[in-house]
């Protein structure tokens, strides 16, 4: 499974996510993931099941790639939202 971690610069918030989101993926079983970070106007280039982003860039993100799920994840170092919004995420793509 891929997955981009999205930020405006693609550096600084979304490896702190990255980071996040390697933890939330292990703690809901799936240990086979490769979480990469970029910034918006790079991820038409990337290849990834979903994209995990914040509010503010979600519509810019949504509008560069339509057919991907874009989850939004209002604080980047809220374990609680994190886990609860991969699981449901793992949820929907029947994983």
């Amino acid at each position: 499974m891929k997955i981009l971690s999205v930020c405006g610069f693609g550096v600084g918030s979304s490896l702190v996510l990255k980071m996040n989101l390697e933890k939330a993926f292990k703690n809901n079983g799936i240990n086979d993931v490769e979480i990469t970070t970029s910034d918006v106007s790079s991820i038409g280039g990337n290849v990834a099941n979903a994209i995990f982003t914040s509010e503010e860039l979600a519509d810019q993100v949504r509008s560069s790639v339509k057919d991907l799920p874009v989850i939004v994840i209002n604080n980047f170092v809220n374990h609680e939202e994190i886990d609860e919004k991969v699981k449901n995420f793992l949820k929907e793509m029947d994983i």
